[in-house]
Order: C-alpha cells, then sequence, then structure tokens
C-alpha cells in the first residue's frame, strides 16, 4: 500500500484531538509516521484501546498496549475559563488547534464546549491559571468518549484554522514586501534627488 494512502486510513482512526501527546505536532503526522514505519501504533492516549485496535487492524501490527510515555486512557476532558481570572491575553486562543476558545486582547475569552477536543494545550498556556479540564464523558473513554463525527468536525476546523494562519502568515509576508519595497523607492528617490542638487547650477 502507498505511503500516503496508508497514512490516510491511519489519520482517519485517529480521533484528530491534535494533542501532540503522541509526540508529533498534529494527528496528520503522527498517521504519517505511522505509515513510513518511523512511529509505533500505541502513541494515542485519546484513541484509547480501541483505537490501537483500530491501527492494528490497518496495519496488521501486534495488538500493544498502550505506550506509558505518553500518558494513560482517561475520560475526555473539557477546557473551562474562569472568566473572573482571565485577563484576556489572548495566549490559549493561540494554542487552541481547532479554534475552539472565542475572545479578543483585553477581553474575557469563553470555550465553546461542543468543539473543544480535550487536547488541553491551552492549559498550560493560560499565565493565570484560569483554565481547568472538566470531565465531559463520565466514565467513558477512549472512542467511547468520542464519535466520528466529533473527529471529523474537529479535523475540519483543525484544517480552517491552518488556512488561516497560512493565509495570515501569506498577508504579513506581503506587507513586509510592501514595506521594504516602499523604503527601497524611497531610498532610490532620495538618491536621486541629491543627484540631481548635485548638478543643478549652484
Amino acid at each position: 500500500m502507498a505511503t500516503a494512502s496508508l497514512a490516510a486510513r491511519l489519520a482517519a482512526a485517529l480521533p484528530q484531538t491534535q494533542c501532540t501527546r503522541c509526540g508529533y505536532p498534529d494527528c496528520a503526522a503522527y498517521a504519517h509516521a505511522m505509515a513510513q514505519g518511523e512511529a509505533d501504533i500505541n502513541r494515542c492516549p485519546p484513541g484509547g484501546a480501541e483505537g490501537i485496535a483500530r491501527l492494528a487492524t490497518i496495519t496488521g501490527h501486534p495488538l500493544p498496549i498502550l505506550d506509558p510515555e505518553v500518558g494513560v486512557e482517561e475520560p475526555r476532558g473539557v477546557a473551562v475559563i474562569d472568566e473572573d481570572w482571565c485577563i484576556g491575553c489572548t495566549l490559549c486562543l493561540a494554542a487552541c488547534p481547532t479554534d475552539t476558545i472565542v475572545g479578543a486582547n483585553k477581553f474575557m475569552h469563553t470555550v465553546v464546549p461542543e468543539h473543544c477536543t480535550g487536547c488541553a494545550l491551552c492549559v498550560p498556556a493560560c499565565p493565570v491559571d484560569c483554565i481547568a479540564m472538566e470531565n465531559a464523558s463520565g466514565q467513558a473513554t477512549g472512542w467511547a468518549a468520542w464519535s466520528l463525527a466529533q473527529a471529523a468536525d474537529a479535523q475540519a476546523r483543525y484544517a480552517a484554522r491552518q488556512s488561516r494562519l497560512a493565509r495570515a502568515d501569506e498577508a504579513d509576508r506581503a506587507g513586509d514586501l510592501a514595506s521594504a519595497g516602499a523604503d527601497k523607492q524611497s531610498t532610490i528617490e532620495a538618491a536621486l534627488a541629491r543627484a540631481r542638487a548635485r548638478r543643478s547650477p549652484s
């Protein structure tokens, strides 16, 4: 099976929480590493034992237990912001991989719970420790605490965020180039003015 095709199948078997606990920057990168034989199939805590079984079925690998290095299988969490302590620094917005947190600079932020993947990346990003993870699935863990629809929504939101950030980067680069071009043009015009002044009769 071609690497790209295998990576796509493996990605579809991941919960798409984009939590990075596997050691890769996102679920797609982890799937690609597995497809290339560079990563084991037991490094996804949100997928849990059932997730490992799905990956084992696709790859034909033996069924291992979850690697304790990446954590444990546990109920799905949802981030909750203590709005009385939020200072509106926007660091949690930058950390959230699915644009689940709503807010603006120096204004109170809040989490849209139905879109929260439980990745917990916002927690260490908060300088005033006003974000906590609360149990959102009771005793259910792994894929029992998550659905294919939720995984698809998380993947779509992550892709939309990546596209937005790429557009912002392009706009920033274009602005830098325009600014550099304007500075260069000003320098040239100043040099020409000096040259004309030297040639003009006194």
